[in-house]
């Protein structure tokens, strides 16, 4: 027992000095992970802001002039151009300069005065579908609000039938960020990424160099060598987790609700469950060429079946299915609500279940391919 735990010691020893004694190595471990989160936490970002908006105003009185303030002053968008031809707010969306266009009737305040509903036209550029469905729901509210304005200031003694006050208010995340949401799946992938590639391909640059086989002859026995890639990575991992999650919290404020024990604690089961998908792809692959594909045509349908991007319950029922043996899946519903909602093992049990579940038969399977190459 003794000598075994000496062994797994050393082995574990052996393996951090491999990880970190070379610098570039060890920039990819440390330095990539940061330089990841900020980028991605900038760049991934479906909030519509300033929309490029171009005007065709055919009614040029003080009332369409309003409407075009209440559009810009929104924040949401921002005037582009205007002109007095359909053909030139076509055009401007044609070219992509504009992505949408706004078209004031000639009898626009006439129909305003004789309590007639008028008709405004908005044309939006339908190639970026999230951009043009956001902003119809935007310029819809904007004309909702404009409506009930002057229908207040023609009938302001008017007190007949009463309308309803609708006031809302999004728990969680209250300005309704799209950073709030993903960063805290950007901490996920990232950290599922850097398991899978420093397992993966370290394994394979082993078996490169022909130190792999130097590992099969010696005492160790599959379980200790086993234990001794995996101890290291998830120790490298650990520390990464911490430091993304101090970015997320210190750098782009990001609320936190929850306990810091049970993120920890479930980042642990989660980074097994990586590392046991990273040895199995290193038990097949011969060459870190081949580890480097594999990891690719895993990582993808990992990220896109795990509902980081498009929401799980939008898939078809067979694809919902599929994402259940998606680990990251699983831990983007603990981060996220252990970070937005303060949720406890009470209520996030199952994700726990699903990735030890993962973590224990992916180890178990791994190393039986180990012990098979070991025999």
């Amino acid at each position: 027992m003794r000598m075994a735990v000496v062994r797994l010691r050393r082995m574990v020893v052996k393996e951090l000095r491999q990880l970190l004694r070379d610098p570039k190595t060890a920039r990819v471990i440390f330095v990539s992970p940061i330089i990841q989160v900020l980028l991605m936490g900038y760049a991934v970002n479906t909030d519509v802001r300033n929309v490029p908006l171009f005007v065709i105003d055919h009614d040029r009185s003080a009332q369409s002039r309003q409407v075009v303030e209440a559009m810009t002053a929104s924040g949401y968008f921002r005037l582009k151009a205007s002109s007095d031809r359909e053909a030139d707010a076509l055009l401007a969306l044609d070219r992509g300069s504009v992505q949408v266009a706004l078209v004031i009737p000639p009898r626009f305040s006439a129909d305003l005065r004789a309590g007639t509903e008028p008709r405004i036209q908005l044309l939006l550029d339908g190639t970026n579908s999230n951009t043009a469905t956001v902003s119809q729901g935007y310029a819809a509210k904007i004309m909702t609000r404009f409506g009930a304005k002057v229908a207040q200031e023609r009938m302001p003694s008017d007190r007949g039938t009463p309308g309803v006050d609708l006031r809302t208010r999004a728990a969680f995340n209250p300005g309704l960020e799209s950073l709030v949401y993903n960063v805290p799946g950007i901490i996920a992938t990232i950290v599922l990424m850097m398991s899978l590639l420093l397992t993966s391909i370290g394994v394979a640059r082993e078996r490169e160099l022909g130190t792999l086989d130097q590992l099969m002859v010696s005492p160790l026995t599959p379980g200790q060598f086993m234990l001794g890639k995996t101890i290291p990575v998830v120790i490298v991992a650990m520390i990464q987790m911490a430091g993304i999650s101090a970015i997320a919290l210190y750098w782009f404020d990001i609320p936190f609700r929850g306990s810091a024990f049970l993120l920890l604690a479930g980042a642990a089961v989660y980074i097994l469950a990586g590392l046991s998908l990273g040895l199995i792809l290193a038990s097949v692959a011969r060459t870190q060429q081949e580890a480097f594909l594999g990891l690719f045509l895993f990582i993808m349908p990992a990220i896109i079946l795990s509902g980081f991007m498009f929401p799980v319950e939008t898939m078809p029922p067979f694809f919902q299915t599929l994402t259940l043996l998606n680990p990251l899946r699983h831990f983007l519903e603990v981060v996220r609500a252990i970070f937005l909602k303060g949720s406890g093992l009470a209520e996030l049990w199952r994700q726990f279940l699903f990735l030890s579940a993962m973590a224990t038969a992916g180890l178990l399977y791994a190393t039986a391919r180990f012990r098979k190459t070991m025999g």
